[in-house]
């Protein structure tokens, strides 16, 4: 076990652990941010520079600087480590040119995105983006894409954060799409006229932090703030069956993976608990689910508005309730 100092919360891990994931561990505000790190996919991490971080002291036994910020989902923990986060100027500043970044071929697509509400893009602009852009060419543009019969493709929103990339390689006997092209002009897609259809092949949409990948079977349907998210499961020959349902009334709008707080799948049974295409896009009559009671979903989320209740609002200090 090795000690590193985050943000001044001391954390014992595992040695090999990286500094993302021991900040994880103590949970909080001191957890960096991160668009293109997946916790289930080997590879991932290291593109979208969101986790940047100040190395203060190397080690107990070098306790130099590192002369450059670091990308804590690539950097791995040493005994002694100090590590600044939110506490350092540089990584904010960073951080804001990063998110600045990522914003200049996105579109404000916000009022018809689908992933509006549970995007990690918008919530990194919340914390680190400005108000306006200096931006001043032209954005690249795409038209948007059918890449299989359930799920279309708005190149024009993605990060090239390649977890789709990731997923489809590690999830599927066979992967018809990647990055083709360089520099602005590179774009994901698939294989001459092939289509996405593996039957794992609908995670691509969980992994996905922003609203380049999406459900057709609930495009437009519905924003994600007027459903109730579900913990449900089922009997699935194909996957684990581990999933959470979103509602409105008794009628299932849409299945997606259970996430944890970092918009990552949950691990149940010691896997992943990734889920399969019937269960996602075939499987919407609630009769067909065992409905476990509703997703725990966090306090200040905008999935929250109108699900939690002061019983008088009038008294602050009364606890909350969640409307089921």
């Amino acid at each position: 076990m090795v000690k590193v100092t985050i943000d001044g919360v001391e954390i014992e891990v595992e040695e090999g652990t990286t500094i993302l994931n021991a900040a994880r561990q103590a949970g909080g505000d001191i957890v960096p941010p991160a668009m293109c790190y997946y916790t289930g996919l080997e590879g991932s991490g290291g593109k979208c520079r969101s986790c940047l971080v100040e190395v203060a002291a190397g080690s107990e036994r070098d306790p130099r600087p590192m002369p450059k910020l670091v990308a804590s989902c690539r950097t791995e923990v040493q005994h002694g480590m100090v590590v600044k986060n939110k506490s350092s100027e540089k990584v904010i500043d960073a951080r804001q040119g990063v998110t600045e970044f990522l914003l200049i071929n996105h579109p404000l697509d916000c009022p018809i995105c689908d992933q509006a509400g549970e995007c990690d893009l918008q919530d990194l602009s919340f914390k680190h983006g400005v108000e306006w852009s200096r931006f001043e060419e032209e954005k690249r543009t795409f038209a948007p894409r059918d890449i299989g019969d359930k799920i279309k493709l708005h190149m024009n929103r993605c990060i090239m954060c390649y977890r789709c990339v990731f997923t489809a390689q590690q999830l599927t006997n066979k992967r018809v799409h990647g990055v083709l092209n360089r520099g602005e002009h590179s774009e994901i897609s698939t294989y001459i006229e092939n289509a996405l259809d593996s039957e794992f092949i609908g995670n691509v949409i969980d992994v996905c932090p922003v609203g380049a990948l999406t459900d057709k079977t609930f495009r437009f349907k519905s924003r994600v703030w007027f459903l109730k998210p579900m913990n449900a499961h089922r009997d699935c020959p194909t996957c684990q069956g581990i999933a959470t349902v979103w509602m409105f009334g008794n009628e299932i709008y849409r299945v997606t993976g259970r996430k944890d707080k970092y918009s990552e799948i949950e691990r149940h049974n010691g896997k992943t608990a990734w889920i399969c295409n019937t269960c996602r896009f075939e499987t919407k009559d609630v009769n067909q689910w065992v409905i476990e009671g509703p997703r725990v979903i966090n306090r200040y989320s905008v999935i929250s508005t109108n699900h939690y209740v002061y019983n008088n609002p009038l008294d602050s200090k009364k606890d909350t309730k969640k409307i089921q």
